[in-house]
């Protein structure tokens, strides 16, 4: 490392910088995308909330995703409608890691809420008649106190560790906004060792909870098959349908990004990864667990017909 280095204090994000003309075009795509994500799960969120039907573990655990997905997407949306409107699209190093803190720990936080909804699926159709005594109110606070746990302390110590290395040079990322990879790519010292624990972290705290999520669905699987009528077996498989293909979604891109070595990521690639899983993905499961959930449509229904109701009294 020469003396005429001096330290990187700021990050320059280059992702979009071959498609200056498009800039406004992308401004109001992305802010669309925004917005329709944010309602989307506030619809959610106040459905559940002023409806008692829907005051369930598996609503529970959806209040609490919905929750978490506006948050996840407040985290980089903003920030790069911001630089889509400047010329110069730089961030601070602290407002970079306070970007992949809260990125990070919701990343690993909706593991943690997957397999419990997963678990909540499991025990509905296998053990129906336990149902209550193994999803009271208290199993419900502890999984999800156990997933926003696990989210904050493992990913806050990765992420600490991340940022007390040195970054030299011109900070220059080719992404939208704050990755973990391409700010590891950014570090002037050798890098190996804590590349190996994240890979490890990655492994332990991605796929712990995929693993739990697979062999409750193997086990529903199984229990669907042996129900004798063809419209039990349908009422079964939608209870656990939105899950399942909300779980594809975000199981697919995380896999595909943080299992492999740093060696094999792309900067086009990561971009391509990384956009579907903080904009198009947030955006895609609110439509999910609208229009493939029965309960929620016929909550939505019944709000959207008393509300003009109200306002004529």
């Amino acid at each position: 490392m020469s003396g005429s280095q001096s330290v990187c204090t700021t990050f320059t994000f280059l992702a979009f910088s071959s498609l200056a003309e498009l800039e406004p075009v992308l401004f109001v795509v992305f802010l669309g995308i925004y917005l329709f994500t944010m309602g989307g799960n506030l619809i959610i969120i106040s459905l559940i909330w002023v409806t008692p039907s829907l005051h369930t573990p598996m609503y529970f655990s959806l209040f609490n995703l919905s929750f978490l997905e506006m948050c996840y997407i407040t985290s980089m949306v903003p920030q790069l409608l911001v630089h889509l409107l400047v010329e110069t699209k730089t961030i601070s190093v602290g407002r970079c890691a306070a970007q992949i803190y809260i990125f990070a720990i919701l990343g690993l936080t909706e593991c943690g809420l997957l397999a419990a909804m997963a678990y909540d699926r499991f025990v509905a159709i296998c053990y129906p008649l336990h149902y209550t005594l193994l999803m009271g109110p208290c199993v419900c606070l502890k999984l999800a106190a156990a997933s926003w746990t696990t989210g904050v302390v493992v990913e806050s110590t990765q992420i600490t560790c991340l940022f007390s290395l040195p970054f030299w040079g011109t900070g220059k990322m080719h992404h939208f906004f704050g990755d973990i990879m391409p700010v590891v790519k950014l570090v002037c010292v050798d890098t190996s060792h804590i590349e190996t624990v994240m890979f490890a972290v990655s492994v332990l705290f991605i796929m712990t909870p995929y693993l739990l999520l697979l062999c409750p669905y193997l086990r529903i699987l199984v229990t669907i098959v042996r129900i004798p009528p063809a419209t039990g077996r349908r009422k079964a498989f939608s209870t656990c349908s939105s899950h399942i293909l909300v779980v594809s979604l975000f199981y697919g891109a995380a896999l595909f990004t943080y299992l492999q070595p740093k060696t094999a990521h792309a900067p086009e690639t990561d971009k391509a990864t990384a956009f579907m899983y903080t904009v198009v993905t947030p955006a895609l499961k609110p439509i999910i667990y609208t229009l493939r959930n029965k309960e929620v449509k016929e909550a939505f229904q019944r709000e959207t017909q008393r509300n003009p109701l109200r306002q004529m009294a």
